[in-house]
């Protein structure tokens, strides 16, 4: 049998706009999806969710991957297991570290030789064709790890800092929720593209304050990120019930990650304050995570 896994990620920046071709910034986080595979008669695919074979309903990431591999290989059976520390629909990156992990474990057990940015960009690709529209900086974040600039593809310096992710296990839908954004933005272009445009401009004034270790300023950033989202519609009641409740406890910034309309909020905090922080999320009726930057992307654990 062989273990891969993948990291989640959280944004600091810039989600729904990457969407729209302006840059984000991307944070690997350490906790992590693991794939086993192991050669079978037939396919088989387990997780949580249930048993299945090829199925685009109860695990359509994976079973994507299987048919890309199937038309790459004479790939015929394979039974492969799914654990995730990544709540699905959570805006940590479920569905791009179960995509990254599959492909580097159908890799590993049939010897194809993939790099990291043919992974990368299957993933990618992956991810389109589910979702129907998709930013490649899940796919590439959880592949290469780190914090990264996209679409620039630019390593930046590793976040040393407490990251506290707060989720409201309302599950939320990418495709649904980049859908409104676009039939928001075609119906307002003239406000709605701004709106983008600044979110955008934030990854590039975030780059230097990430690079420089300015935690207090890249808090203030986040902030009004946050209210940018507010602004396009993908925020919800508890998502800002949680953010504030960050911020009053002591984190330099508190934002929705990922799509939003639920799913999870991250903060950053101060090292000392990461137990109040997380207190406080808990309080207003949050799932808490503690976790930190790393820089470890995709790997294999076990052959």
């Amino acid at each position: 049998m062989i273990t891969c896994s993948a990291p989640g990620k959280v944004y600091l920046f810039g989600e729904h706009a990457v969407v729209y071709g302006e840059p984000a910034i991307c944070c690997a986080v350490d906790i992590r999806t693991r794939i086993n595979v192991a050669p079978a008669d037939s396919i088989i695919i387990s997780s949580s969710l249930g048993t299945t074979g090829i199925d685009f309903e109860v695990h359509p990431y994976v079973s994507a991957v299987v048919e890309r591999f199937q038309n790459m290989s004479s790939l015929e059976g394979v039974s492969i297991s799914i654990e995730s520390e990544i709540p699905v629909g959570s805006g940590l990156g479920s569905s791009a570290a179960v995509t990254i992990a599959t492909i580097k474990a159908l890799d590993s057990l049939l010897g194809i030789g993939l790099e990291l940015d043919d992974i990368a960009r299957m993933g990618h690709e992956i991810e389109q064709r589910i979702q129907g529209a998709a930013s490649q900086t899940d796919t590439y974040v959880c592949t290469m790890g780190g914090v990264v600039m996209i679409p620039q593809r630019k390593v930046l310096d590793l976040i040393d800092c407490s990251i506290v992710v707060g989720n409201t296990n309302i599950f939320s839908s990418t495709k649904e929720l980049v859908a409104n954004v676009a039939e928001l933005n075609e119906k307002f272009p003239d406000v709605v593209g701004p709106v983008l445009s600044s979110i955008g401009k934030m990854s590039v004034t975030g780059e230097e304050l990430v690079n420089a270790k300015d935690y207090v300023s890249i808090g203030k950033l986040m902030n009004i990120n946050q209210g940018l989202l507010d602004a396009i519609g993908v925020g919800c009641s508890e998502l800002s019930s949680f953010t504030y409740a960050a911020r009053d406890s002591g984190a330099y910034g508190a934002k929705i990650t990922g799509a939003g309309g639920g799913g999870c909020m991250v903060a950053i905090a101060p090292h000392e304050l990461v137990g109040g922080v997380a207190a406080a999320i808990a309080s207003a009726g949050g799932e808490v995570v503690v976790t930190k930057a790393t820089d470890i992307g995709v790997r294999v654990e076990s052959l």
